[in-house]
Parts: structure tokens; sequence; C-alpha cells
């Protein structure tokens, strides 16, 4: 079987210090985070960058200032993952910005939020283009399977110029107090639901590391970390994102799989 790549979310767009003191918000924490997810397993970093105030941020400046912080802590032996999520707070249109001003090696898109409804149709597939020529890797996060329905529609009309197309699928996150379970992967994940070449699974709460480990015996990869989840299999609270990522590592081990490395998911990925 191909090797699963883990990916680690340190610290989304919403968690603070008060959240837990571990949570990343700096470039420096971030790339501290990062060092140590690495050891621990992880093939990419999904890094979102913060005001003064510890709120959600897009801004080019900002992104670059991260990317900098971890590539001097982790070289190339991490993905970097930037984010293009919205929080209510931006438009399409500075979501699309952002990425063609930062052009990371990867970046993810939330598709109900980069193509609220049609008229955003041809700008979306306009950026996914730039991001061919560009060479950036997309991660496409649909919270449903209408989200990937309306993806697979999408690429049947020929919006979508990769043939291996990354996704994320976002378990639980219209379930009550958002907690997941691996049943939440099903209804992505049978037979008439759209085929994607290369997906991930991200969850809530203490059955984290159970939801990703069924995906990846299932043939999928994983996210873990703060930005999503605290808790550790056991319940208890994990001291960093490093222990997200070992529980993972060790769980997919235990059934006989192994952690791909950053060039593993490169290959997996290229644009």
């Amino acid at each position: 079987m191909l090797p699963v790549a883990l990916a680690v979310a340190p610290n989304g767009g919403r968690k603070v210090k008060a959240d837990h003191p571990a949570v990343p918000l700096s470039p420096a924490e971030l790339a501290v985070t990062a060092a140590r997810c690495l050891e621990a397993g992880a093939a990419m970093i999904h890094a979102h960058v913060r005001n003064p105030d510890g709120t959600h941020l897009l801004d080019a400046a900002a992104y670059k200032a991260a990317i900098s912080s971890i590539r001097g802590a982790v070289g190339d032996r991490l993905v970097i993952q930037i984010t293009s999520e919205a929080l209510g707070k931006y438009a399409p249109a500075a979501q699309r910005a952002v990425i063609r001003d930062v052009k990371p090696e990867a970046a993810s898109l939330a598709l109900r939020e980069l193509v609220p409804d049609a008229s955003e149709e041809r700008a979306f597939a306009d950026l996914l283009g730039w991001m061919k020529a560009e060479a950036v890797t997309p991660q496409i996060i649909l919270y449903d399977i209408e989200d990937a329905i309306r993806l697979a529609d999408f690429r049947k009309r020929g919006l979508v110029p990769f043939e291996r197309l990354p996704v994320l699928f976002v378990l639980g996150r219209y379930t009550a107090g958002q907690t997941s379970s691996p049943r939440d992967l099903l209804p992505f994940i049978e037979s008439h639901a759209p085929a994607f070449e290369h997906w991930s699974v991200c969850a809530f709460g203490a059955q984290e590391t159970a939801c990703v480990t069924a995906a990846a015996l299932l043939g999928g990869h994983i996210r873990v970390g703060f930005e999503n989840n605290e808790l550790l299999p056991d319940g208890t609270r994990a001291t960093g994102n490093e222990d997200l990522v070992a529980a993972a590592r060790r769980a997919i081990a235990s059934v006989g799989l192994r952690a791909a490395t950053a060039d593993d998911l490169r290959a997996a990925t290229a644009v």
C-alpha cells in the first residue's frame, strides 16, 4: 500500500492561547511546532497566520514571514500549505488574491467559500489554471457530500485542470457538538459518491485518531491538529500538536501502514 501522508493543522483561524497555551500563533512558534511535528511523523503543515491581536488574517506578507520561519526550521522536509479560509471575513476575490500574492507550495481552498454561487465559477477555474501553471498544489476542502458532488460537476464541465486533484473531507463539521465519528466518512466513499485521486480526512474530538486511521485503511490520508481537536485517543489533552501527529502515526503503524515523507506527498500530488 502507498504511504499515508500525515498533515498537521496546528492553529486554525480561531484558537488562541486561552484555548490551549501551545497553539502556535507567531512565525517563530509555527517554526518550533513544525520541527516537532516533523519529528513526530508529519509530511505537511497547514498554517494559518494571525493579526497581532490573534484574529484570523489573510495577508501575503504575514504568510511569507511564516513560510520563511518554518523553512528555516525544517528546510524542505515538510510541505507548507497555506489556507485561503475566509472565516466570514474575506470575499472570494481576497481569498484568490492572497494565493496569487504568496505563490506557496500548496494552498487549501474551501469550495463553498470560494464559489458560493455560479457567479464565482469562472474566477475559481481561472485560479486553478494559474495554480497549475505556477505549480501550486491545491487541496479542495469539502464539508459534505453535496460539496463533493458539486466539485465533480465542475470537473465534468472542464473547470478543474488537475488530473489528480487533492481534496480534504471534513468529518462532522455540521454534527451536534462537532464531534466526529468514523461513520461520518461513509457518505464520501459510498459506491455512488464522486471519486478523487488523493483524498485526506480531518475530524473533531477524541475520535480524531480513529477517524483518520479508518481513512488510511481505505486509501486516504490524514490531517490532525489543534485546529480541530486537542484530545488524544484516550480522551486526555495533548500537550502539543506533535502528540496528535505521533498518535496518528502509531495508529497507522499498528495496522501495517507507514507515514509518507514530504517528498512522497509531493510525488503523489504533483501538478
